[in-house]
């Protein structure tokens, strides 16, 4: 009987074990460091949206032996992304992605205005090697919203606002008639641009990378409410 038993735990064990490197192989490369091309980098994390949208996520990497791994070898983060601090944007969670797939940079606005998030970025791009860059907004951002509104927010978030501030007035000098909702997201989109444009500008180190062409960045807004990533450039 005890010899039943385990060999019907053992059988459960390795079926367990099979499934889960099926799905994990369905997901996507086990390991970030075969030297992941953006394009390739971008379509891993585009079909992880997807899944997560229906959500019928497979978690890959989320496992005991990834963990050992990653903390034994180090990480080799196959994207970067530049994300809000807002808590219903979990970046890993949102591309279906596990431990040591994606270097996560997050800050209220996804802004890139000082050189704690700077240093982040360029870090992961040059010394981890990480060949995409995404910086993703998201829709119902309050520091957009606030710069919308033109309604002053407290303490040192103000600084925040201030940086998103322009995109809003170049919007409504473009679009006079625009308001509302469609404000608010154009001005969340164009944030993402500028803060491409801002991240070239202010570092050397990102915009010779891109310029070899060892870095892409593109911009991205997440749907807060039906869990879509929207590309952009």
């Amino acid at each position: 009987m005890i010899d039943q038993r385990n060999n019907e735990t053992l059988r459960t064990i390795t079926c367990f074990i099979a499934a889960s490197f099926f799905c994990m192989a369905l997901a996507g490369p086990l390991s970030a460091g075969e030297a992941v091309k953006p394009d390739t980098a971008l379509k891993l994390l585009a079909e992880g949206n997807g899944r997560f949208v229906v959500m019928r996520m497979r978690q890959p990497n989320v496992t005991g032996a990834q963990r050992e791994k990653t903390a034994l070898n180090g990480q080799e983060p196959f994207a970067a992304v530049l994300a809000c601090s807002d808590s219903r944007v979990p970046v890993e969670t949102i591309f279906d992605r596990g431990i040591g797939d994606i270097f996560v940079v997050r800050v209220a606005g996804n802004i890139a205005a000082d050189n704690s998030v700077m240093g982040s970025i360029e870090y992961a791009a040059k010394h981890l090697k990480t060949q995409l860059l995404v910086i993703m907004g998201h829709t119902e951002c309050a520091a957009v919203i606030a710069a919308v509104k033109g309604t002053a927010m407290d303490g040192s978030i103000r600084d925040t606002q201030r940086e998103i501030e322009p995109v809003v007035a170049k919007i409504k000098s473009l679009h006079p008639s625009m308001s509302g909702d469609a404000l608010v997201y154009e001005a969340i989109k164009n944030n993402t641009l500028q803060v491409k444009a801002d991240i070239l500008f202010r570092s050397q180190i990102i915009k010779e990378l891109v310029d070899s062409g060892k870095l892409k960045i593109v911009t991205a807004v997440y749907n807060i409410r039906n869990g879509q990533v929207e590309w952009g450039d």
